[in-house]
């Protein structure tokens, strides 16, 4: 990966002439110290991973978790809901495919490890339909090891429902259904279309609007449902529908486009990516204006994320409503190991 400021290698180097032993760091506020001295010496990618660094460094010191030094006065504390993607289409996925990016199952369980297994179990009726109705189904996974399949939308969201309707059976919980249109991906800024290459069909604007206003009776959460910088048809979407309205692409984890969508009234959930931002001093500013603004908090991994675990702690210690790193697979499955221990450790 390219960092924002150079090459990798020009920022290691930055790091390592600098005095980084003379840096006092006590708590997580301190991590701003950092930030001060580094924002002009390396990119977002180099600076998050050094602030991780520091961040696991003060842990071992003061015999912590990672989640404490974010919030270590937890008295009621609650673990976020596993967004977990089963079936993947768009720019993650090859061949003829879904046009919407992921879809996703979000269960309401008892334990976190307890929403992690129905998720699994979920992807795995997934398998078994595709199996038996789609004939182009190979049994492969795209990027963010989700079935890769040759049905469109609808007929995904179907299969979905199905799935979810056997989970709340077998299991006895609450179950939702989540969608990632990543509306942008098939949006034309010449044509000002929304294609969708399954079922050869170009909308406009408003009828890409009336499209997932109508989808969203049976979709719990529906993440950029319009190219990102539609902020009046988000708002439009979000006040006829009951669905979380969720902003990956429009609000980039980015403050100002998140407190633009808020204004505006265009969202009522936002997903949190803090290697997309490069600052943790700037993901606490996200989640408190989130807090104080009833905006629900989305955790979430990137696609080609490594194994590092420590996403579950920032997730836990900031109480996010949802965490989002797929439902299994490398660079997934550390995320929720992670979540689950430190469910397990709290009893």
């Amino acid at each position: 990966m390219k960092s924002w400021r150079g090459r990798i290698e020009s920022d290691v180097q930055a790091v390592n002439n600098y005095p980084i032993y003379d840096i006092e760091i006590n708590k997580f506020d301190d991590l701003s110290l950092v930030e001060d001295i580094f924002i002009k010496r390396v990119g977002g990618n180099t600076m998050i991973a050094l602030e991780y660094a520091f961040l696991k460094a003060l842990a071992t010191k003061d015999d912590k978790e990672i989640w404490q030094l974010i919030n270590n006065n937890l008295r009621n504390p609650r673990f976020p809901m596993p967004v977990g993607n089963a079936i993947g289409g768009g720019a993650h996925s090859n061949g003829k495919k879904p046009d919407f990016q992921e879809f996703h199952f979000i269960p309401e369980a008892g334990s976190f490890e307890d929403a992690v297994k129905i998720n699994k179990r979920a992807r795995e009726n997934c398998k078994t339909i595709l199996k038996n109705l789609d004939s182009g189904f190979k049994e492969k996974t795209n990027d963010e090891n989700a079935w890769q399949t040759t049905f469109d939308n609808e007929q995904v969201i179907e299969i979905m429902q199905d799935v979810k309707e056997n989970m709340i059976d077998e299991f006895g919980c609450k179950m939702h259904i989540g969608i990632d249109v990543a509306a942008s991906e098939f949006f034309s800024n010449k044509n000002k279309n929304y294609t969708y290459k399954n079922k050869k069909e170009n909308l406009k604007r408003q009828e890409q609007i009336n499209k997932i206003i109508k989808i969203a009776n049976e979709i719990f959460y529906i993440e950029d449902p319009l190219e990102q910088d539609d902020f009046s048809g988000f708002s439009e979407i979000k006040n006829k529908t009951k669905s979380l309205i969720v902003g990956d692409d429009l609000t980039a984890t980015n403050y100002n486009r998140i407190t633009a969508a808020c204004k505006k009234s265009s969202i009522n959930a936002v997903i949190i990516k803090p290697n997309q931002i490069g600052s943790l001093m700037e993901v606490k500013k996200i989640v408190w204006f989130c807090m104080e603004n009833k905006i629900k908090t989305i955790f979430s991994h990137r696609s080609g994320e490594t194994s590092e675990d420590i996403l579950a702690d920032l997730a836990f210690g900031f109480q996010a409503d949802f965490i989002k790193t797929g439902i299994c697979g490398k660079g997934r499955d550390e995320k929720l190991n992670r979540m689950i221990e430190i469910e397990r450790s709290l009893g």
